[in-house]
């Protein structure tokens, strides 16, 4: 294995044992829609995202 793999491999095990805080994933949650949605439309921003994850939250 080469080392970039090794490398890889001992952050993948390390990984596995990190509980992420609701509010860590409710941050990533996010940064994924965004990235996701701001590919296919210019116009999505970080805060068009919030807005709408609080109008979820609302709503539920």
């Amino acid at each position: 294995m080469s080392a970039k793999n090794d490398d890889l491999q001992y952050l993948l095990e390390k990984s596995k044992g990190i509980a992420m805080t609701p509010e860590e994933l409710e941050e990533q949650r996010r940064s994924f829609a965004y990235g996701n949605t701001h590919i296919e439309n210019d116009r999505i921003t970080r805060r068009v995202v919030d807005e709408q994850a609080e109008r979820l939250k609302i709503n539920k």
